[in-house]
């Protein structure tokens, strides 16, 4: 396991909501989340292996470690059961733990994520080219994905302050998190997830495309499907305003 980093806010009796983040960045993703929702939940966000502040072991790495980190970090704060929110890699964590430790689960939410990835085999190339030239080598294909044209000229500074997070990612971070995801399939096991779970997709997603992700709902007995309009790939900062009003819900606040 890796000790993650990470960061605490709101009451501490307060039920406890993790939130995972998208490949590429850093805690700092869900700064929207945490302005809506720490006054009635104790939100914890880590930073991923080899992002933001979290250290970077030698890689690859597979989803089920990337979910062992997340439940390490729990047990380390004495938390039992809580509600996950997850982006994208973010969220495919969440899946697993959905399937593999529902019993620690609360709720679950999987925005902007897949059962399985579209390409697998692209991944580990991704991981070869960003360990030999770094993340820089990427950096312009992401302004498409994770976000749409409107919102990088009408927020250019919010725009910015993402790519940022990826360009500070180290290379043996992200690169071991392409070849978690390169091996993710759980299509198989979705039926397996009891936990109430939301799944949210970016109506302009080009990462994980509406279908895709409606998948899992489709997956997931019981499991309720939105999408989130005029959203690409990082909805959650794109559109912060409909996920919060959906975690609200969803999450009974």
């Amino acid at each position: 396991m890796t000790e993650l980093h990470h960061v605490i806010d709101g009451p501490d009796h307060a039920p406890v909501l993790v939130l995972g983040p998208s490949l590429g960045t850093d805690l700092g993703l869900f700064d929207a989340q945490v302005a809506a929702l720490a006054d009635h939940f104790r939100i914890i966000r880590f930073d991923l292996r080899g992002h933001g502040s979290s250290p970077a072991p030698d890689g690859p790495y597979t989803m089920a470690e990337l979910a062992g980190d997340v439940l390490e970090l729990a047990d380390r704060l004495g938390v039992g059961r809580f509600h996950y929110a997850g982006v994208s890699i973010g969220g495919a964590i969440g899946q697993w733990l959905g399937i593999r430790h529902g019993d620690r689960l609360a709720s679950l939410t999987v925005l902007a994520s897949a059962a399985q990835f579209a390409d697998p085999p692209s991944w580990p190339v991704r991981a070869a080219t960003v360990r030999a030239e770094g993340t820089e080598a990427i950096l312009a294909s992401r302004t498409g994905t994770w976000f749409t044209e409107r919102f990088a000229a009408e927020r250019p500074d919010e725009a910015q302050r993402l790519l940022t997070m990826l360009g500070q990612t180290t290379r043996e971070g992200y690169a071991g998190c392409c070849e978690a995801i390169a091996t993710f399939d759980v299509r198989a096991e979705l039926g397996r997830i009891a936990t109430r779970t939301l799944v949210i997709a970016g109506a302009e997603d080009p990462a994980t495309p509406v279908g895709m992700v409606r998948a899992i709902a489709e997956g997931i007995p019981g499991a309720t499907f939105q999408v989130v309009p005029d959203a690409a790939h990082l909805l959650n900062a794109e559109q912060p305003a409909a996920v919060n009003d959906a975690l609200r819900s969803h999450l009974g606040r």
